[in-house]
Parts: C-alpha cells; sequence; structure tokens
C-alpha cells in the first residue's frame, strides 16, 4: 500500500461551525484596538494643533516645525509674520507653527 495515494483519496476536513462568525469578531477587535492606540490620539493632537494655531496673536514667541524660533509682528488669516533676529523677518504659513514658547525665550 503506497502512503501517498492513501492521503490523496481522504477527503478535506470539513470546517468548524461558526468559523466565519469567530473571524467577524476578531476583525471588530482588531478595528477597535486600532481606533483607540491610533486614530483617536492622532485626531486628538490635531486638534489641539488647529486650536493652538487660531489663538495665536501679534507678540506670541513661537517655534515653527522647522525649528525657527521668532516673535510674532504681524498676523494674516493664512500668515504669519515673524521677528527672527534684530533687522530680519520671515513669513510663514500658520499651520508650520509647531509650539508656542514661554514669554522671555526669544531674545533681540
Amino acid at each position: 500500500m503506497n502512503f501517498i495515494e492513501t492521503a490523496w483519496a481522504q477527503g478535506a476536513a470539513p470546517a468548524p461551525a461558526g468559523g466565519g462568525l469567530g473571524m467577524l469578531w476578531l476583525m471588530l477587535l482588531m478595528f477597535g484596538l486600532m481606533y483607540f492606540l491610533i486614530l483617536r490620539p492622532q485626531a486628538k493632537r490635531a486638534k489641539e494643533h488647529t486650536a493652538m494655531v487660531s489663538a495665536l496673536g501679534k507678540g506670541d514667541e513661537v517655534v515653527t516645525s522647522g525649528g525657527i524660533l521668532g516673535r510674532i509682528e504681524k498676523v494674516d488669516e493664512q500668515f504669519l509674520t515673524l521677528k527672527v533676529s534684530a533687522n530680519t523677518t520671515i513669513q510663514v504659513q500658520r499651520h508650520t507653527i509647531g509650539a508656542v514658547m514661554p514669554k522671555g525665550t526669544f531674545k533681540d
């Protein structure tokens, strides 16, 4: 008797009942974990950044996402004018502001 012929002669094992429902629960659990570990904190950070950028005003000391420290001299709808040294000002977009620094951080 040949073992390979015997193996081929046997049919496939029947699938366990309810296997699809278990897989559905597993997928829902994975989506829930992704939501609470990745999507929710990211949305919270984006909301905080939007609130910070909308509250910017003249005289605030800020750091851009590129690392430039300056004091806000002029505020427009989309752009800010930053004083970065005694005779130098630059214009940056509002959304590039990374953080608001405490008063006195920027020295002229």
